[in-house]
């Protein structure tokens, strides 16, 4: 079973939740109505942040899972939660500033690569092993 890889599946769907209250929120603090996304500079960076989270999980999400199936529900689960700690430096930063996204899009994207590689050098081996 894979206990651990399906509850840091959980948590990266609530930090997207998560993203998607701070973006209503900030649309009443920033007076920004539906349906626009754009108008405010503060406001779009808590909105970006929020879709750059959704344009990743299709990316993350597979990798995590398939890592934990063919490698290790352990290290899968370790490295997702590596992913959702980045994830939410991320969202965090660039609500601040541009820049200060930097450091949790470089760890999340660390994350998944390492996910990425690891399920797929490892579906491969067993291919070539037969």
């Amino acid at each position: 079973m894979y206990h651990f890889t399906a509850l840091v599946s959980l948590l990266a769907i609530l930090v997207y939740f998560y993203s998607s209250v701070r973006v209503s929120q900030a649309r009443g603090k920033f007076g920004v109505k539906l349906p626009a996304i754009s108008g405010n500079p503060d406001f779009e960076r808590v909105f970006r942040a929020q879709m750059n989270t959704l344009e990743w999980l299709p990316i993350f999400l597979p990798a995590l899972w398939l890592f934990a199936i063919y490698i290790s529900d352990d290290i899968a689960a370790a490295l997702g939660l590596v992913w959702v700690i980045g994830r939410i430096l991320y969202i965090f930063g660039y609500a601040k500033s541009v820049p200060q996204r930097s450091p949790g899009f470089a760890t999340q994207a660390l994350a998944t690569i390492a996910l990425w590689v690891g399920a797929f050098g490892a579906i491969v081996w067993r291919l070539v092993q037969g």
